[in-house]
């Protein structure tokens, strides 16, 4: 037999044995006063609480002194067995004395033992009391302590009991009956209450099997080694666990709980009830939970109001078990009695290095450098390293090219998903042919793709990550009119390099409330140096403009907001291109941070002619006929050239030989000038003229 079945046995006859205890006591009470125990007009009131001082003649022979102590012995010597049994424990840990022990029993018995009911009856003269009453408890038990029926005593703070009080019922006298999970728990269920089910999710425990990085195990060392240097004193510190990567935080949180042997769960702060009765409710069966099982709680505090905020600090004094908190960073809250702790995902040497243990199976000629280069562009933790690994190796590529093209679409996408809900991304299809523009400008867009490409290389193998501590990040600004090009070469590079694209949505990042553009900055590029994305800020004047004189406070608060873009961008390790037609409106300061900036010309009478002639896909029934160099005459941007070659694509569609001809290519040109506003030459449009017969 286990353990378990070992204690399980013994509990049962332990609460047998109470169980039995409390009935001789009843029927011994139930004689005493069939026999006409003499007691005063009060005392028969109260159940037998002011006792006189007349002498009670002894009971029955069957139920004298000997046989109730003797009962009361063997439920003693079971009480004393190793491990105690569950009422034992729960006493031990709730505080509760030996008449809230006995009171308890009583209520319990009541659950138990069918024969209580009648007797609880008889023992009050009443047939309509069929229940325990704290009056009952005082006449049964000896030494009762009039203390158990105080708020903030064990039996009514730990909601141990249920009283049900109706009208103006005294509260003696009123119906006890013993909470169910209690009652299940002196059986020996141990479970979650399921008033906190629906508030709290349990976190699958981590089985410690696999060794984790060293960055990540000080952390776990340094959490174990500060709860246990303060076990013991009446309340341990909580644990703030700083830093934006939550799937790191919890499983760090988990690995400790393991550790502790406690079972961790999980909430977030805005699950808290919010009315206080039944946020009293939630933090006392929280604690009482926190006592009677090995728990601990993870509260996920992102995008907390100061509501919520106050709730939190309420529920965290009173809270003596282990609590971690999900927080961004040491200024999120101002609580004492903590444990703060950054968590981070491994370095990219750690990862490197996981990368290699994931794709063990693999022959190394076949991934080659695919772990180093996938641990310098993308950040996972543990967990997502293999199963990343485990997706793309399901795939079933044999084909080194293939393989490695699969673990790399495989990062991408998962990548992404923290971005998804922050930017907007764009499917990059230009690539380097499709790009006009003049040689200086291209030799600069290939100097931004060869150091992203390289930079890794260079801050960590040739040292310079040591040397420097900020302007790591590489950033370019993409001045210009709109249409020449920005957008496209911001594609280019992205193809080139194989990344994803974001625009950044200014509506979603820019807040009225003060501090709030701040962090959804952070959190856009926490989650982009994740990602390994690259961050394209459009129309990037209304971002980055110029601070402006301090005259009130929304000048300050305006002029913070571009102080934090600042040191963000130089501290960003991705790659940030800002696009704008208006660069004088940048700050200088800013501008002078960036390390590339390019100037996109509108275009001359040669590159329009080139993009002409590339603007059509091959698949587009194009007259050979078409004159590129009048067409290059029209003084129109690139992006203009694309409306105009995309719309009279769609007049060529109407007609029956379906071909792009010279004058629905000038008919569609024509309606482009009158939409920009722009004035036209007419000789560029008389031979359209001409040819309509005007």
């Amino acid at each position: 037999m286990s353990d378990q079945a070992d204690w399980m046995e013994n509990n049962d006859k332990h609460l047998a044995a109470d169980v039995a205890w409390i009935r001789l006591r009843l029927q011994r009470l139930i004689q005493q006063a069939e026999q006409g125990t003499e007691t005063d007009e009060t005392s028969k009131e109260s159940g037998g609480w002011f006792k006189t001082a007349r002498k009670t003649p002894p009971p029955p022979a069957k139920l004298n002194s000997e046989v109730i102590e003797t009962a009361r012995q063997d439920m003693v010597k079971l009480e004393n067995s190793e491990p105690p049994p569950a009422l034992s424990l729960l006493a031990k840990a709730l505080g509760l004395s030996t008449f809230d022990r006995h009171a308890l029993a009583l209520c319990a018995a009541m659950e138990l033992d069918t024969r209580i009911a009648s007797l609880c009856a008889k023992a009050q003269g009443n047939p309509n009391k069929p229940y325990p009453t704290f009056a009952l408890a005082f006449a049964l038990f000896d030494e009762p302590d009039w203390n158990a029926l105080a708020p903030n005593a064990p039996l009514r703070y730990w909601r141990l009991l249920e009283i049900n009080q109706p009208n103006a019922q005294a509260l003696t006298a009123s119906a006890l009956s013993i909470d169910e999970r209690i009652l299940n728990y002196l059986k020996g269920l141990n479970y979650l209450d399921d008033r906190l089910a629906p508030l709290i999710d349990p976190v699958m425990r981590q089985q410690g099997n696999d060794t984790l990085p060293p960055s990540q195990q000080q952390a776990v060392d340094h959490i174990v080694g500060g709860l246990k240097a303060a076990n013991g004193k009446e309340r341990l510190p909580f644990i703030a666990l700083l830093g934006h990567d939550s799937a790191s935080k919890q499983m760090i949180a988990g690995i400790v709980a393991t550790a502790l042997k406690l079972n961790l769960h999980s909430m977030d702060i805005k699950t808290l009830p919010g009315q206080i009765g039944d946020f009293e409710t939630f933090t006392r069966l929280w604690q009482r939970e926190s006592m009677l099982m090995p728990l601990a709680l993870y509260i996920s505090v992102d995008g907390a109001g100061d509501n919520e905020k106050t709730l939190l600090r309420r529920f965290l004094e009173r809270s003596s078990g282990v609590v971690f908190l999900d927080v961004l960073d040491t200024k999120a809250e101002s609580l004492r009695n903590r444990l703060s702790v950054e968590i981070n995902k491994p370095t990219p040497q750690e990862q490197q290095q996981l990368w290699v243990e994931a794709l063990k199976d693999i022959a190394q000629d076949q991934v080659k450098d695919q772990p180093q280069r996938l641990a310098e562009q993308f950040s996972f933790n543990q967990n997502e390293i293999k199963g990343l690994a485990k997706t793309a190796l399901s795939a079933g590529s044999q084909q080194p090219e293939a393989l490695n093209s699969d673990l790399w679409q495989a990062c991408r996408i998962a990548a992404r998903a923290g971005m998804d809900q922050l930017a907007a991304r764009i499917v990059a299809k230009a690539d380097w042919e499709q790009l006009v523009l003049p040689p200086e400008q291209k030799t600069l867009l290939r100097q931004i793709t060869d150091q992203a490409a390289q930079r890794n290389r260079v801050y960590d193998a040739w040292g310079f990550r040591d040397k420097m501590n900020r302007g790591l990040g590489i950033n370019a600004l993409f001045a210009g009119e709109s249409g020449t090009g920005k957008t496209m070469a911001a594609e280019v590079i992205a193809n080139e390099l194989q990344l994803d694209l974001f625009r950044i949505d200014l509506s979603a990042v820019i807040n009225k409330y003060i501090g709030e553009t701040e962090k959804n900055l952070r959190k856009l590029f926490d989650a982009a140096e994740d990602s390994g994305a690259i961050l394209f800020f459009d129309e990037a004047d209304a971002l980055f403009g110029k601070r402006s004189e301090v005259k009130d406070s929304h000048d300050r608060y305006a002029n913070i907001e571009i102080n934090y873009l600042l040191q963000r961008m130089e501290s960003y390790r991705g790659l940030a291109i800002l696009a704008t037609n208006m660069k004088s409106a940048l700050d200088k300061a800013f501008v002078r941070r960036l390390r590339f900036i390019v100037d996109f010309p509108i275009p001359g009478i040669e590159e329009r002619k080139q993009i002409w002639q590339k603007v059509f896909p091959p698949e587009t029934p194009v007259d050979p006929a078409l004159d590129y160099q009048r067409l290059a005459s029209l003084n129109l941007t690139g992006g203009s050239i694309q409306n105009v070659a995309l719309n009279a694509a769609f007049l060529a569609a109407q007609h029956s030989d379906g071909k792009v001809s010279m004058p629905l290519i000038l008919n569609a040109a024509r309606t482009e000038f009158k939409k920009l506003e722009r004035p036209a030459k007419e000789s560029d449009f008389r031979w359209l003229d001409q040819a309509e017969g005007k």
